[in-house]
């Protein structure tokens, strides 16, 4: 008996060693992906001095810390570089998470955050405040934004759930086609509403495309919380995904409330999404990479896969945003570029796999 406790205290210890081990790695990758897009630009700063910038601003380690950069060096690093790489790494954090979510929810590797629809219902709502200003005079730029861009999110997510309910519940395969046909309709209003901007339009198509160009600290103000709290509440769900690795009905028949849990991961990924495409435009393929990656690296685990993924993506999305604004200097790319560069050979490459496997 006592050999049996000792052996199972031993499992657990080493599975926490080995958990505390990759979150302990991956955070220190996305502290020097955050420190080396800060360094770089059309003024460079040392990743040494960059460091040191941003832990000073940090209230108690910053009394720890000094150096000899620039007044100037700390300015760009503190007012335009530091809160363009943190709605990157927000961003990256929530489109990954959501990520894992689909993907755990509809068994399938190749669903990410807009199989639904949900990012280009988030983009017209937001695209609504960009071009023609709705609830901007009530609710100011910088609430507008997110705020329609979640109404225009929960919108789709209700709209797609109307047409793909059935009288004995929503079967997955009705809830993706009927995902895919609404992001379809979406997107070719969105492609109006691009074409009537007139003026806009160079805004809207950069919007479109992906990236940080204006995002200040009133952005990350607004999306941090947010974005965090809805982690948390999704990572409350991580045994609940793991059950339903099993499937819907062994689900159930072990405890698991399936279509109430698939509501409320379904509205919190939504959330997070539609704060990341008002933060960042539509930047593809981010929910798709990542948490495919992780889960081959650290095995289908929910309960380590969430908070890898989210680690994993933002640094992702902070190296690719500091690509965009490096590779062609002086023009700065828009971010969803770079990943879709990545994401498109990715995606083909989980086709072929899926192929050889149904053969």
């Amino acid at each position: 008996m006592y050999s049996q406790k000792s052996d199972v205290e031993t499992r657990y210890f080493k599975r926490f060693v080995k958990w505390a081990s990759i979150i302990f790695f991956l955070s220190v990758c996305l502290l020097f992906s955050m420190t080396l897009a800060s360094a770089v630009g059309p003024m460079p700063v040392s990743v040494e001095n960059a460091l040191g910038i941003i832990v000073h601003q940090v209230p108690i380690l910053g009394n720890l810390v000094s150096g000899q950069w620039t007044p100037l060096e700390e300015n760009v690093i503190v007012q335009l570089r530091f809160p363009r790489v943190l709605s990157a790494a927000l961003a990256g954090v929530a489109l990954s998470t959501a990520g894992v979510v689909f993907q755990g929810i509809f068994r399938n590797p190749m669903a990410d955050p807009y199989v639904l629809g949900v990012a280009s219902g988030a983009g017209f709502g937001a695209l609504l405040v960009i071009l023609f200003g709705v609830g901007f005079s009530s609710l100011g730029l910088f609430y507008a934004i997110p705020f329609m861009a979640f109404i225009g999110a929960i919108f789709t997510l209700l709209l797609v759930y109307t047409i793909a309910r059935t009288n004995s519940g929503i079967p997955i395969l009705r809830l993706l086609l009927a995902g895919i046909a609404v992001s379809s309709f979406f997107s070719s209003i969105i492609s109006l509403m691009i074409a009537m901007a007139g003026e806009g339009m160079h805004v809207a198509f950069n919007w479109l495309f992906g990236g940080f160009p204006v995002n200040r600290w009133e952005y990350v103000n607004v999306a941090a919380p947010i974005i965090l709290l809805c982690l948390v509440a999704i990572y409350a769900f991580a045994r609940d995904l793991n059950v339903m690795l099993l499937g819907e009905e062994q689900a159930e028949q072990l405890g698991v409330e399936v279509e109430t849990m698939k509501k409320r991961l379904l509205i919190l990924s939504s959330l997070i999404t539609a704060v990341a495409v008002s933060m960042s435009g539509i930047v593809g393929f981010v929910g798709l990479i990542v948490p495919h990656m992780m889960r081959i690296l650290i095995g289908p685990d929910h309960r380590i896969l969430i908070p890898s993924s989210a680690l994993a993506g933002a640094s992702l999305l902070v190296l690719c945003d500091a690509a965009a604004r490096t590779i062609l200097r002086p023009i700065v790319l828009p971010t969803g570029i770079v990943t879709a560069m990545l994401g498109a050979p990715f995606f083909i490459y989980l086709l072929m796999k899926s192929r050889k496997i149904t053969v």
